[in-house]
């Protein structure tokens, strides 16, 4: 289903646009995710949408809190492209592309079953290193700690970012600064190069099968691993970096902790950031934040406060995104420098484990 979702409209990106069969209304791909989503219902969507990529759920989400209709030709011609997307998908996976193409041609035109075979195809790519998801973590760091830095990075870039974060921690610091560095400068390896490692790999792990190439690395995926490691590896290794790329370790604690993450402090390191922040900078970040957020929010302040801020909320109007975006930054940055001075707490960061009482 999330493979469908992916693919349908040429992904979420809205670059391809089809029009609707009786109008003259052209459905961006963001848009039919959206109707797609409206029409499995809440209880399904919400299982769907965690498994999206976060750009892609921002994304999603703006569009869902934009839509007031779906027009019956919208919806019909939404989920008619993704009913065909997940079939072509099924059929890959039975026979081939030859096989899909040939079942898709027979319920429809050749052009438009190549066309979401293509679209499929994109997404259907399964990820190298696959065999070791099941695999524990300490199993795994058995077989990769003694390999070069390029190597383990390599490979943690396509492992879960949670996954990863456990067996960097149990690397050596020298080494767990040169794994972050490579990922986050990695790009694009050579299929070949992935096909080597994994194949080192399954030689010593005979009992699971091997997969196909992706591409993976990048800050994100630096910043992604980090996050989930605890605050002294995660601290440790952008310390040691920073002498050699401190504009690299911005580019990554900027990704590592967004907005929305002040869900994550706890109450108290909230009141504190509250203190150090302008009414008017948080009036602002609050006008694209979710209700939870704003619920653990205004929790944290005076009945008097809270009716200033949303009074200043509701007299504000329209606003430019990149205005919203800076205020949530600030509010960000102090988070961040309180949270280095051990001013507050972020939930799965690790500083719970520091506390005495």
């Amino acid at each position: 289903m999330v493979d469908g979702l992916y693919a349908l409209g040429n992904g979420l990106k809205g670059q391809k646009k089809i029009m609707a069969e009786d109008t003259d209304i052209k459905i961006p791909g963001v848009r039919k995710a959206a109707i797609v989503l409206l029409s499995l219902g809440q209880e399904i969507a919400a299982e769907v949408m965690p498994k999206l990529h976060r750009e892609q759920i921002e994304e999603v989400s703006r569009e869902l809190a934009s839509i007031d209709t779906v027009r019956t030709t919208e919806q019909d011609r939404a989920l008619g492209e993704f009913y065909n997307l997940a079939l072509a998908r099924r059929f890959l996976e039975q026979g081939g592309i030859s096989y899909a193409q040939s079942l898709l041609e027979r319920s429809l035109p050749p052009e438009e079953a190549n066309d979401i075979l293509r679209q499929v195809t994109q997404h259907i790519q399964k990820t190298p290193f696959q065999f070791l998801q099941k695999a524990d973590s300490d199993n795994v760091l058995t077989f990769i700690q003694d390999e070069h830095p390029q190597t383990i990075a390599l490979i943690l870039a396509h492992m879960p970012a949670d996954k990863s974060a456990e067996i960097l921690h149990n690397l050596a610091q020298q080494k767990q600064v040169e794994v972050i560095k490579r990922i986050a400068s990695m790009d694009q390896t050579n299929p070949e190069v992935i096909r080597e490692v994994e194949a080192g790999l399954e030689s010593r792990l005979s009992d699971i099968v091997s997969q196909t190439f992706d591409t993976a690395g990048g800050v994100e995926a630096a910043a992604s691993i980090l996050n989930l490691a605890d605050r002294s590896t995660e601290k440790g290794i952008l310390e040691s970096l920073e002498s050699d790329d401190p504009d690299l370790v911005e580019h990554i604690r900027r990704l590592m902790f967004v907005f929305e993450d002040v869900l994550l402090v706890n109450d108290k390191g909230v009141q504190s950031v509250l203190k150090e922040v302008d009414n008017d900078d948080l009036s602002l970040a609050l006008k694209t934040a979710s209700e939870d957020l704003k619920e653990k929010i205004f929790s944290n302040m005076s009945e008097r406060a809270v009716q200033l801020i949303k009074e200043d909320m509701d007299y504000m109007g329209p606003v430019r995104l990149s205005d919203v975006e800076a205020a949530q930054q600030k509010i960000v940055d102090v988070v961040r420098r309180l949270e280095d001075a051990g001013e507050l707490i972020i939930q799965g960061r690790g500083g719970e484990s520091e506390m005495v009482g």
